[in-house]
């Protein structure tokens, strides 16, 4: 089968769809701030301590939650929090103001041209994109994709030999004669500039079932005609065994954001562990509330920081949904998942090695369905 790729449309297919930002430094304010306008630099010192980085994130806490930091009276905190609103403006913009504001957001390329049309250009920042599935589904391969493509991707462009004429792309009738290996082919052929090390958005990766394989990171790095050893070195990984540990590891992630410029943080799988930890009806309330706790922690670090998250989910047997329903099943989490969610995605296995997803929910994008080959197009040559 031979793919006919002209110019105009391999311009558009773009591995980091994003827009130019003069200095992204402005997404937030660093809480280092505030001793300039008359906060004591230990009660700054006490802010940092308990995980609160910027101001932006300082205004996304509750009083009451901060006069629970040890050493933090009411009265130093009503201090604290006027002297950040003169440093951030939390009240009402115009609908301009927020559609400039939305030119921040950047999206992350899955590897596969199919996924990526069905999310509008990819993975959003500042967002929480769930993916949810029966094993072996696709959402830990592609969490392991976006650990690549998240990295300094920022100056590919195509080749002058491929921009100036048409290029043909064949494949042999046993392989993926599809635009999904059109696609991995110009990843390949799309290299980047040899000064360029990585580094343009860092990757945080929590894993709760021990399914991070670094070695896989390799071939799709090598896919993408990056160095694997420096986007393996641009990936931080933490393997959390409690809920507690899990919640614990995304308070100590706000140091490193508010330094380094990371791009996504996947949580792989976000419910595993309350699964373990919360048993029975009795405990499933306390459960619910700690999740939520956890959610809105996600939430606040994929705005405060500009940042993609990207989390997993399991589902459950839904015994409630009818004989004519061929596959009965919900993802775990319940509603309070549901709602925190900003994208949710349904993956489930198709024919062989196909993989559909299927848009869930999201505010701005509709109800359709993409298939991909997710275990084939990201790592073999195709």
């Amino acid at each position: 089968m031979i793919v006919t790729l002209k110019a105009e449309e391999a311009s558009q297919l773009q591995l980091v769809e994003r827009e130019d930002i003069n200095d992204e430094e402005d997404l937030f304010e660093a809480i280092d701030k505030l001793i300039s306008s008359g906060i004591n630099a230990g009660d700054v010192r006490k802010l940092q301590d308990a995980g609160i980085y910027t101001c932006n994130g300082l205004m996304m806490h509750t009083k009451k939650h901060l006069t629970g930091i040890k050493g933090l009276s009411e009265a130093k905190v009503d201090k604290i929090c006027e002297a950040a609103e003169k440093i951030v403006n939390f009240g009402y913009i115009t609908g301009s103001d927020a559609l400039l504001k939305r030119k921040s957001v950047i999206r992350i390329t899955t590897g596969s041209l199919a996924l990526d049309e069905l999310l509008g250009g990819g993975i959003e920042t500042s967002a929480i994109t769930e993916a949810f599935g029966e094993f072996r589904s696709g959402k830990t391969q592609l969490a392991h994709t976006l650990c690549v493509s998240t990295q300094d991707l920022e100056g590919l462009t195509c080749p002058p030999r491929i921009s100036e004429s048409v290029t043909r792309f064949c494949f042999q009738p046993n392989e993926l004669a599809s635009i999904y290996g059109l696609y991995a082919n110009l990843a390949f052929l799309w290299q980047l500039p040899t000064n360029m090390k990585g580094g343009n958005g860092k990757v945080a990766y929590i894993d709760t079932e021990g399914t991070f394989r670094p070695d896989r990171i390799i071939p799709i790095a090598e896919r993408f005609g990056m160095d694997p050893g420096a986007v393996l070195d641009n990936i931080i990984y933490a393997r959390a065994y409690t809920y507690e540990h899990q919640y614990n590891l995304l308070l100590g992630l706000a140091a490193k954001m508010a330094e380094e410029p990371f791009r996504l943080l996947i949580v792989d799988s976000v419910i595993a562990l309350f699964r373990v930890d919360f048993t029975g009806r009795g405990e499933l309330a306390e459960r619910q509330q700690k999740l939520a706790q956890m959610l809105s922690r996600l939430t606040k670090i994929a705005e405060e920081f500009n940042v993609a998250v990207y989390m997993t989910n399991q589902v459950i047997a839904d015994p409630g949904g009818g004989v004519f329903i061929s596959d009965p099943k919900k993802p775990a989490g319940g509603h309070v998942l549901a709602h925190a969610a900003t994208i949710r995605l349904m993956f489930r296995k198709g024919k062989g090695e196909q993989r559909v997803c299927k848009v869930f929910d999201a505010p701005n994008l509709p109800e359709a369905e993409a298939i991909s080959y997710l275990s084939y197009i990201l790592i073999a040559n195709c």
